[in-house]
């Protein structure tokens, strides 16, 4: 039972990122947080069939998992998606090559950082660091969330507000548990742990780009409509 909890929620993330992904990009022309929930779900999709072949840890799938655990915790799921969302919040829109230079400093910081996971936060100082630049990355993003969310909010938007502050709050317990807090009661692969951390950033995705359509409505009617978006009579 534990397993296929973690396939389904492996499997629900896949399905997640590469469906949003496409619409954030075909719907949108969001490549920032279309091409990464991408990245997620195909890094999902390398853990699951590494999963599958018997979690070698000496699989090249092994490496090539924390490359991308490495590329989103650092840039990827932080500096990308706020950029993404900003194209809703502050009609952001930037230039491809600007798309092109935060891919690639996202990949830099994955060949960069991936060498540190695994290491012993006890005795190896470069690791201790590097974990906490994760979690502090990931609360400055919760902060930019936390604005996100009242801008849904004060788009009468009320139920996804509520929802993305929720996974917003989820994820975040996943990022200060992941490298800090190790479940007592997981096992040696930590399965229930990945079962957790895997449903939560497919909802995640799930959720933001829901929300992200509202906003996206809602900019679009006031374009439309500028009278009475400031309330001007109809």
């Amino acid at each position: 039972m534990k397993v296929a909890l973690f396939l389904l929620a492996d499997l629900w993330m896949i399905f997640a990122g590469y469906f949003y992904g496409w619409r954030f990009i075909r719907r949108y022309g969001n490549y920032l947080l279309g091409l990464e929930v991408m990245v997620v779900a195909t890094s999902g999709s390398n853990f699951l069939l590494w999963s599958l072949l018997g979690a070698d840890r000496g699989s090249i799938l092994y490496d090539v998992a924390y490359f991308f655990d490495a590329f989103s915790r650092s840039v990827g799921i932080t500096v990308i998606l706020i950029m993404g969302l900003m194209m809703v919040t502050h009609r952001y829109k930037p230039s491809r090559g600007v798309d092109i230079a935060v891919f690639g400093a996202a990949v830099v910081a994955g060949l960069f950082l991936r060498p540190f996971h695994g290491a012993n936060l006890h005795t190896d100082r470069a690791a201790f660091s590097v974990a906490v630049f994760y979690v502090v990355v990931n609360l400055l993003t919760a902060v930019f969330l936390g604005y996100f969310v009242k801008r849904l909010w004060q788009a009468g938007a009320r139920w996804p507000a509520i929802w993305t502050a929720l996974v917003t709050a989820a994820g975040t317990t996943i990022a200060v548990i992941y490298d800090f807090f190790p479940l007592p009661f997981d096992d040696a692969d930590r399965t229930v742990f990945y079962t957790a951390a895997l449903a939560t950033w497919g909802t995640e995705i799930f959720v933001y780009a829901r929300a992200y359509r509202v906003l996206h409505d809602r900019t679009a009617t006031s374009d439309a409509n500028p009278a009475r978006a400031v309330g001007a009579p109809a």
